[in-house]
Formats: structure tokens, C-alpha cells, sequence
């Protein structure tokens, strides 16, 4: 298999199971938040993206 394409495949591949574990662990903490605290709750979950990302 030629590298370059698997390279492009475990990029894509790292990214789907990221991003799927992020939408996971948000649902599931999103469960047993009350209304008041979810705005907090989605807020920390786009930071802990935005630093896996390597923003600020």
C-alpha cells in the first residue's frame, strides 16, 4: 500500500475516533447536568477540543 495513502487513511481514522469519544463523553455528561450548568458543561468540552486541536 502506497504510504502516503495510509497516512491520509490514520489521519482520518484518528480523527473520526476523537471526535467520536468528544461526542460521547459530551452526551453522556450532558445526562446528569442540570439545565443551568450545560452552558458550562458544552463550553469545557470545546476547550478540551480547541487544545487537542492545539488552539487556544
Amino acid at each position: 500500500m502506497d504510504p502516503l495513502l495510509l497516512g491520509a487513511l490514520v489521519v482520518v481514522a484518528v480523527t473520526a475516533v476523537v471526535s467520536a469519544a468528544a461526542v460521547l463523553v459530551t452526551r453522556l455528561t450532558m445526562n446528569g447536568t442540570r439545565s443551568e450548568h450545560r452552558a458550562r458543561v458544552l463550553s469545557g468540552a470545546a476547550e478540551v477540543i480547541r487544545a487537542v486541536r492545539g488552539r487556544k
